[in-house]
């Protein structure tokens, strides 16, 4: 039986799962969706069991919708013995059968699907068009051309100017609510303990069906699947209700404490609504709206609004166009020349380390990890001890449920290991185990001794700390962000100076027993 012909072939990438887009406003018999499950996107890094049963699970409840609303649709699942796994192959087998007439797809976020698929309408012999996904404040180059012609792409710069563009939390004559445009200086603060952590209230889910269909099609992965008590969002009704729940009983506490880490508290006052916002299932505007109006219903203080809504509005917005500005290429940024291969237990969380046995461990068992256990634990250690970065990228992209390259790659290279020689980072963000300790419950019962710098017990960050910046005192020195470091440095005896290079040098070559 010959397939009906359709005059438009629609396709719906795994990170578009937005079921309010123009898109599905009217039911057309003429128009075919497509949405695909293909080793292509399995098989690029090595991901978390986690990440895709979440992307599965969410493309097939979409579709589901879509067919209840009267679209027509076709899925092809990982199991499928038509599926070619391959995005490109899987269209021109779809569009020969359906005699299709033209193609339509959303405008991927990451440079190597738009760059794929706008190789393959200039060879698939129909034609094709791309169209907004209809998520973001800014389109792919506005960003730069907000710093067009300026030396530093500052992102207070850039979130000031998004405040005033969309009105938010603005008061009379474009000024600020409250007097500041940044309230960080107040969401500084360790956790003592209490306020307690909220009760999760994310809808469960047995995706246990999923979790076998995935490994029986060969897909390798790493980290807990947690299939059988799956917490992650299915679709928008039930990322709607997370929103909810956040805003009226998390959100209030969420600025003081963003910054804190606890072995007792993984979620602490986080959201945990990145993977709903990196997938579509959530528009950022709605979430920046909501979190205003939290603020002018005396719901939640200024300082916390703010403190979220800036990494919505503002760090997220400019991360993207960071990367959509300096790619291709992005990814082999490595001004430090750094060589050293991830220590295998980056795939265990088995190190003396415990603030890294805690961050790790805890990004292994729930595919999530806060921006300072990223940044200050995880990221901190990797710049210190030399970690290739593009190994590191691949490593943040595969392990977070939220990590998508548009987001995690400027955010992994820029920000947390200085790969992009400034671009992005104003400094290196590095530290010894002072703010470990200070921002956390880590060091206590931790193997080695914080306040060490050398011996068998000294702290890793400690010598690994003075020694980067020593080895890189040409490239750091004259940075005025630095700080104190280098008049520290050279306050030190040459003895002080070559124990502490000779511990990070061991440390450095025992990387796998530290």
């Amino acid at each position: 039986m010959t397939a009906a012909k359709t005059a438009t072939l629609r396709l719906i990438l795994g990170d578009q799962l937005n079921p309010e887009h123009s898109w599905f406003s009217h039911q057309h018999d003429d128009v075919l969706y497509v949405m695909m499950e293909v080793r292509q996107e399995t098989d690029y890094v090595l991901h978390h069991a986690q990440k895709i049963i979440a992307i599965f699970a969410g493309m097939r409840d979409l579709a589901q919708q879509l067919r209840q609303a009267g679209h027509r649709l076709h899925y092809l699942c990982i199991d499928d013995p038509e599926n070619q796994h391959s995005i490109p192959a899987n269209l021109s087998l779809l569009a020969e059968r359906y005699q299709v007439q033209e193609l339509e797809y959303q405008a991927p976020d990451e440079w190597r699907l738009d760059q794929q698929l706008h190789d393959y309408a200039s060879v698939c012999g129909r034609p094709c068009r791309m169209v907004d996904s209809e998520h973001f404040y800014t389109s792919q180059d506005e960003v730069g051309r907000i710093f067009s012609g300026r030396k530093k792409w500052l992102m207070e710069y850039f979130y000031r100017q998004m405040r005033v563009k969309h009105q938010v939390l603005m008061g009379e004559a474009n000024q600020p609510l409250g007097g500041a445009w940044n309230y960080d200086h107040d969401n500084r603060k360790a956790w003592p303990g209490s306020p307690s952590e909220p009760s999760d209230i994310r809808a469960m889910h047995d995706h246990t069906a999923l979790w076998h269909n995935i490994q029986m099609a060969g897909i390798k992965s790493f980290g807990e699947p947690q299939a059988e008590n799956f917490c992650w969002p299915l679709n928008r009704q039930e990322a709607l209700l997370q929103l909810e729940a956040f805003v009226n009983g998390v959100l209030p506490h969420f600025g003081e404490f963003q910054d804190a880490m606890s072995s007792k508290a993984w979620r602490l006052f986080h959201s945990l609504l990145s993977f709903a916002l990196n997938s579509k299932m959530l528009n950022p505007h709605e979430v920046v709206q909501r979190v205003e109006a939290a603020f002018h219903q005396g719901i939640a203080p200024l300082s916390a609004v703010e403190g979220y809504v800036r990494q919505i509005i503002g760090w997220r917005e400019y991360i993207r166009g960071v990367y959509w500005h300096h790619m291709p290429g992005y990814a082999q940024k490595n001004v430090f020349d750094h060589q050293r291969d991830l220590p295998s237990w980056f795939w265990t969380g088995k190190t003396k380390m415990r603030c890294m046995a805690q961050a790790i461990g805890q990004s292994l068992q729930q595919a999530h990890a806060h921006h300072i256990q990223r940044l200050m634990v995880i990221g901190n250690f990797s710049l210190l001890a030399g970690l290739h970065p593009e190994r590191l990228h691949e490593w943040y992209l595969g392990v977070y449920i939220d990590a998508f390259e548009w987001v995690e790659l400027p955010n992994t290279l820029g920000m947390s290991q200085y790969a992009d020689g400034g671009v992005l980072a104003t400094k290196p963000y590095v530290s010894s185990a002072a703010y470990i300790d200070r921002m956390s419950d880590y060091c206590k019962g931790c193997h080695y001794d914080k306040k060490s710098r050398v011996g068998d017990k000294a702290c890793p960050f400690n010598s690994l700390y003075w020694d980067f910046f020593a080895r890189n005192e040409s490239t750091l020195g004259h940075n005025p962000r630095i700080g104190m470091v280098y008049p520290q440095l050279r306050k030190m005896t040459p003895e002080a100076v070559h124990s502490f290079k000779e511990q990070a040098m061991f440390y450095r070559k025992n990387i796998e027993t530290i």
